[in-house]
């Protein structure tokens, strides 16, 4: 069964990279593959659509936005290879779910255990805001991703906009009646229906946000250790 599970997430991978779905994604994506930034321009950039990746037998799952142009569109792994991703990795690092602190590169040899990293969005997006048509092509994605990721316990939403795609996706299979009846606060956790996993919300580790203070190292490690003893819990009957 587990066997069957890891070949239908790669199949679902798969549809993601070979997606057509958002002609403005495609081609800014193409676009800054073409261009590059000086800094990168030693790099075949990916361009594709980035898939998620982690353990499918992953007990934690974690949503962001969606891929950095200069960082997933460039390295074609999400959270890979920009400022986010050295924050992100670092607290999953330090919190026993990945195999080292940075991710550079799909072939740094990074392994994740027990976490799955995805996001609402799998093509890097113009200023890093995606149009609702362009969350409402990608949802069915994610969809299939919270299908076959069955032993998931903990979901932790990185910023509003990952905390709303999850939320709607919730609402609209009529797990929760209502996405307001949910407040979104770094820290925040959600019980949103009996046997469903538990919701935490986060600041996105954007530079943005790490830059300013807004959301520290020590603040998003403490969301990871709060997520690993969740995940921890034994099952009740």
């Amino acid at each position: 069964m587990r066997a069957s599970r890891a070949q239908a997430l790669d199949e679902l991978i798969r549809e993601v990279v070979a997606c057509q779905r958002c002609p403005r994604l495609r081609e800014y994506c193409t676009r800054v593959g073409e261009t590059k930034r000086l800094a990168y321009r030693d790099w075949d950039y990916w361009t594709k659509p980035v898939p998620s990746f982690g353990d499918p037998k992953a007990r934690l799952l974690v949503i962001g936005l969606a891929p950095a142009a200069h960082g997933g569109n460039r390295t074609g792994r999400i959270f890979t290879g920009d400022r986010s991703g050295d924050f992100l990795f670092r607290a999953l690092y330090e919190t026993g779910f990945a195999s080292q602190p940075e991710s550079i590169s799909r072939d740094d040899g990074l392994k994740l255990t027990g976490a799955y990293v995805t996001a609402a969005v799998r093509c890097a997006p113009p200023g890093n805001k995606p149009l609702p048509q362009e969350f409402r092509n990608c949802r069915p994605y994610l969809e299939g991703e919270l299908d076959l990721l069955k032993d998931v316990r903990v979901v932790v939403a990185l910023g509003r906009a990952a905390f709303d795609a999850y939320l709607g996706i919730l609402r609209d299979r009529g797990v929760v009646a209502r996405r307001s009846a949910f407040l979104f606060a770094h820290g925040r956790e959600h019980e949103t229906a009996p046997g469903a996993p538990v919701l935490i919300c986060s600041y996105h580790p954007s530079q943005q946000n790490t830059f300013t203070g807004k959301l520290t190292a020590e603040m998003l490690r403490r969301v990871f250790e709060r997520a690993a003893r969740l995940a921890s819990r034994p099952e009740t009957a």
